[in-house]
């Protein structure tokens, strides 16, 4: 079988693996690749593959791509030059390598932190998207205006983030994070921040990072409950 390329980066992860129990029992047992790809939190519904438009023959980066099962979706159903599947997780990384390394050299897997992989690779990318991966975890002060000087003029930002806090808390009117829960690999307690703002924060930070037609759509869930949420589908262009 081939394997997924792993392309290192100086920029690694030291910090302890957050990510570590996320998704091990699905690739347990869910181990093919999704048959479709949705932005909402409930991954039931929704717009799908068409907001990225026509990426054949493009260079597509996920980013915060977890086990890759949305980069996975995009290189068997459609055609693109290559995907990046970019996360900062060891454990996240070993998944997505062991879930999908037939699918190389077209889906390479790039373990490392998404802010600074952009930085190091300007230009590079025609579409760059994110499924409440990186721009929630992500200083958007960094990660957004990285995102632009990676993408090539004209280029693509799509991405999920939550509307509101899980529980209906609303969303923060400043660029400011939540700690919320998390566990190490060992199983401690832990933190990390998430970023959930305002559609107007949104659009003025993705402003001041040199992105023009900017688009920030409210997706409703199709079913109520206490755990659902609003999604923000925010689609942005490099400035040509």
């Amino acid at each position: 079988m081939t394997r997924v390329t792993t392309t290192p980066s100086r920029t690694q992860a030291v910090a302890p693996d957050l990510w570590h129990h996320y998704g091990r029992a699905r690739a347990d047992t869910e181990r093919t690749v999704p048959g479709a790809f949705h932005w909402v939190w409930a991954q039931d519904g929704g717009p799908g593959v068409e907001v990225l438009g026509d990426f054949t023959g493009l260079v597509v980066a996920d980013l915060g791509a977890g086990a890759a099962r949305h980069a996975a979706h995009l290189v068997t159903h459609y055609a693109p030059a290559r995907v990046d599947a970019v996360d900062a997780s060891p454990a996240q990384h070993a998944m997505a390598c062991d879930l999908y390394g037939h699918l190389a050299p077209h889906l390479r897997t790039v373990r490392a932190d998404a802010t600074a992989h952009l930085e190091e690779h300007p230009d590079e990318y025609d579409v760059l998207y994110s499924v409440f991966g990186s721009l929630d975890f992500a200083d958007p002060r960094r990660l957004l205006p990285a995102a632009a000087r990676a993408l090539r003029p004209g280029g693509l930002l799509a991405a999920s983030t939550l509307g509101h806090y899980l529980g209906g808390a609303p969303a923060e009117p400043d660029v400011q994070h939540a700690d919320v829960p998390a566990r190490t690999t060992d199983g401690a307690p832990a933190t990390m921040h998430r970023w959930v703002l305002q559609e107007t924060v949104w659009t003025k930070l993705l402003d001041e990072s040199g992105f023009t037609k900017i688009s920030v759509d409210r997706l409703p869930p199709a079913v109520p409950g206490a755990r659902a949420a609003d999604t923000l589908l925010v689609c942005a262009y490099r400035q040509p």
